[in-house]
This record gives C-alpha cells, structure tokens and sequence, in this order.
C-alpha cells in the first residue's frame, strides 16, 4: 500500500561562494510530503538491550552513556511505533547482537538463517604483531572503554537480553548478519529500511546489519529521528550534538529522517 508520509531531508547545495563560509549557503533541513510503499518497507529494530542497571553493572554504564536515553527510548517510543507497525501490515525486523544464546530461541532467527543459508567467512584478517597488540591493549585501557570498566563490560553482556517491550513477536525475521538481514528483505521485497535502536553512529551505521552493509545491497536506509540515540562525547552530551550530526549523515549518505508522530499517523490512516 502507498502512504504519504511527511518527510525530512537535507538540501546539501548550493554553496554560496559570496559568503565568508560557503557551506552556510546550503539549504539545510527541509520536510515534505512523499510516498512510502509500505509492502516494501520494514521497520528494523537494531541493537535494542537490556543492559541492567547502572547498580547491577556501573562499570558498562559509566563507559556508555547513553544507556538511560536507550532505556527510555524502548519503553515509551518503540512498542507504540512497533505495535502501529504490525497491526497495519508494515514488516517489523530485529538486528541482534549474536553473544550468547539469548536471540536463539526466536523462530525467526532460525528462518533467517535458513534463508541466509551457510554462514558467511569472516573477512580475513592481518596479522597482529607485538606493537599493534600494545596499541590495542592501549586504547583499551585509557581511551575506551577503560580498564577499570572492563570487568563489568564483560560480565554485562554475558547476560545480555532484548528488553520485554520490544522483542520479536510471532515469527518475526530476527538477523544476526548482514546476510541474514539481507535474505529477510529478499523474502518480502523489502528495499527500504527504516532503522530505530542504538546506536545511530556507531552500530547502526556500521555493525552487520546496519546502514553501511545493506546500502551497498541497493538497500534505502533511513531512520526515526526520536526512536535512535548516539555516543555522544563530553564536548558533545549535553545538547546531543552527535546524534544531530548523524541524523545529518542518514539524510545525506544514506536515505530520510522521519519524526516518529508522523511515521505512526501516516501508517495509521493510510
């Protein structure tokens, strides 16, 4: 079906060369009214967690700011625009984080590995000498995520789940790999994806199943501007400048930004 959905995107020209910053001739943000095929496109919920608490694990939340934001993001955003989604025929897709057995119990992982069929090598990798490990173990250990938070890291995603409200239902397509996405989309026809979950800079543009790997699929990536947060720095947090800037990124590199109200009215009286 073909809804009209209010749409934001970025008007990355003209450059104003008569200006003492070129750049700030550009267009900037804009919105406007266009169609959605609502058969071929789903909803892909990537990386949603539960973490714990900042008292069960303050070693991973002290590394992760945003975890609060994520939390708040899946318990009042994400079931209402998942729920809209399903009850009105819009695919509903998962990305998970394949550590443990949590995810393996969905009948659609397993239709998703069946489709996928045999697993994909991992890249070949250089080989790491003495200096490069020290690097590694550096930055580890002082830039992120500490050395002292490490502990807690790994004992966090040793129990790592999908919070309640937002896991998969029925036999909803639940993808490990950007190949298993990528045969889920395949399955329905699906060539656009409009991304929610965590976090929009970092593991939703370039984990397996993110925006990086399925656009080179010819796959259209966009996202929901209030259903994603990012990592955020200290320069950065206080007014969420990363996830501003990375909205930007989605509109220019990849596809659209929608604003969840609109996403919801749209699908609803469609």
């Amino acid at each position: 079906m073909i809804i009209t959905v209010p749409t934001n995107y970025y008007k990355q020209f003209d450059a104003d060369f008569t200006m003492e910053v070129p750049g700030e001739g550009y267009g900037g943000w804009k919105k406007t009214d266009l169609e959605l095929n609502t058969e071929r496109t789903a909803l892909v919920v990537l990386h949603a967690w539960d973490v714990g608490t900042l008292e069960q694990f303050p070693g991973w939340h002290r590394a992760v700011e945003y975890f609060p934001r994520a939390d708040e993001i899946c318990s009042s955003i994400l079931p209402e625009l998942m729920g809209v989604c399903r009850n009105n025929g819009v695919t509903v897709l998962h990305v998970i984080e394949p550590i443990g057995s949590y995810y393996q119990a969905y009948p659609g992982y397993h239709r998703a590995v069946e489709l996928a069929g045999a697993v994909s090598l991992p890249l070949e990798q250089i080989e790491k000498d003495e200096m490069l490990l020290k690097l590694e173990k550096f930055k580890s250990e002082e830039a992120f995520p500490g050395k002292h938070n490490l502990e807690d890291i790994e004992r966090g995603f040793g129990r790592l789940d999908i919070p309640m409200a937002v896991r998969p239902e029925g036999n909803e397509g639940v993808a490990a790999t950007s190949d298993q996405l990528f045969a889920l989309c395949k399955e329905k026809g699906i060539n656009h994806l409009i991304y929610a979950g965590f976090a929009l800079n970092a593991c939703i543009m370039l984990n397996p199943g993110g925006m990086i790997d399925m656009r080179r699929r010819g796959i259209f990536c966009s996202a929901v501007s209030q259903a994603v947060t990012a990592v955020e720095n200290k320069e950065t947090a206080s007014r969420q400048l990363a996830k501003e800037l990375s909205l930007w990124q989605v509109a220019l590199f990849f596809g659209f930004t929608y604003d969840v109200d609109d996403l919801v009215h749209a699908i609803q009286n469609k």
